[in-house]
């Protein structure tokens, strides 16, 4: 191998999914040098297939920045959702209460979207590297190595470092223990999800609640729609034939008094449920973003947001951290970030535990949900308050 080729750049980014190129995206409008580097490929990770729910201000943050406008072309806007159970169903009206409504747009696309944008700006983005580690994490000159695709060994120094390398952070693993503390939750169930070749079963997403399970039939495309039904988190996806899949999907949103459009299944796979939390998010001349630092339940389409949520501050506090030449900003970046992530663990877990039905659920157990549900529908104080946690709590507009 050859000898280490060493460089210099303001703010070295580990991790090139939305969270790091959305930084990247966000310093460069602000006149600060990145580079950003992920062991994925590009293509590796656009072929990954991952669903998404933009809050409002999510979109206006791709949009208003120049990242692209493809989410109004493409994405599907929804002024609300439906709450199954009980035998009917129930509309939350998210724009009549909180003037704000989520879209619709995979995962997948926004990584697209900003990848794109880099590429068009001549960001300096690095996929398929190999060998990634961080140091020196506490010194003026921290520093992060790892080896190219092309097999060459690099070594950038920089003002600062970003961990937005997902759950499986290995920046996140540098912060010492007693720096640090982690707060976690396991759930007792996973999803079981699938892409399936139909028409879309209804207008909006449909949060169902049955004594079966709960179930989840959301969109994707006019001929692709993604859905999911509480499982097993040691579910077998190979023990699961598409026909046992729609009987059991079927069952589930039938008690409520809905009919699914079927077709071929293009895709299936099982999501295990976790929260998760590490306090602060930085540590020396690191900062945590995204997943490398907090986790929550899908149920209330809060991960992407809140990862798009850290970097729009983060971008703000490493602006003025270099400007200072000060750690200060890193703290007011962590206790920023954290007062909203600890919103959503709780909008995420509120959500997760009124819809699904645990293993050792009793009929006292599934009536007293079907009555919180009741009453969440049946008020409009209890409806506003979804309405807000789900559209990611809008500035008043």
């Amino acid at each position: 191998m050859s000898s280490r080729i060493q460089s210099r750049t303001q703010i070295a980014i580990v991790g090139a999914g939305p969270a790091g190129l959305l930084l990247c995206h966000l310093l460069a409008h602000a006149g600060i040098d990145s580079v950003a580097v992920d062991v994925r490929g590009r293509r590796e990770i656009e072929q990954t297939q991952r669903a998404g729910i933009l809050e409002q201000d999510s979109v206006d943050l791709l949009v208003d920045t120049g990242v692209s406008d493809r989410v109004h072309r493409d994405g599907f806007r929804h002024d609300g959702i439906e709450l199954a159970f009980g035998g009917g169903s129930h509309r939350i009206d998210f724009h009549g209460l909180v003037g704000a409504s989520p879209q619709l747009y995979p995962q997948t696309d926004v990584f697209i979207d900003l990848a794109d944008a880099r590429q068009r700006d001549g960001g300096d983005v690095r996929f398929g590297v190999t060998d990634v580690s961080v140091d020196d994490l506490t010194t003026d000159s921290p520093v992060l190595r790892f080896t190219d695709a092309d097999g060459t060994a690099q070594e950038i120094r920089a003002d600062f470092l970003v961990g937005a390398d997902g759950s499986r952070s290995l920046c996140r693993r540098e912060v010492p223990a007693d720096r640090r503390s982690q707060y976690f939750r396991e759930y007792p169930f996973a999803w079981f999800g699938i892409l399936a070749e139909a028409p879309p079963s209804a207008p909006e997403l449909i949060y169902n609640h049955s004594p079966r399970g709960f179930a989840l039939i959301s969109q994707r495309t006019e001929t692709l729609q993604r859905m999911y039904f509480q499982c097993d988190p040691a579910a077998n996806v190979g023990d699961w034939s598409d026909d046992r899949i729609w009987s059991e999907l079927q069952a589930r949103v039938g008690v409520n008094g809905y009919t699914l459009a079927q077709g071929p299944i293009t895709a299936k796979s099982v999501l295990p449920f976790r929260s998760f939390v590490q306090d602060p998010m930085h540590y020396g001349r690191l900062v945590l973003a995204g997943d490398a630092a907090h986790t929550v339940p899908p149920t209330g389409a809060k991960g992407l947001n809140l990862a798009l949520a850290d970097v729009r501050v983060l971008a703000e506090e490493l602006e003025r951290a270099l400007a200072a030449d000060s750690l200060a900003p890193l703290a007011t970046y962590s206790e920023r970030a954290l007062r909203r992530v600890w919103k959503a663990q709780h909008f995420s877990y509120w959500m997760t535990t009124m819809l699904h039905t645990l293993p050792d659920a009793t009929p006292f157990d599934l009536r007293r949900q079907e009555g919180e549900l009741a009453s969440v529908t049946g008020s409009t104080a209890g409806s506003t308050y979804l309405a807000e946690g789900y559209t990611g709590w809008p500035e008043r507009r």
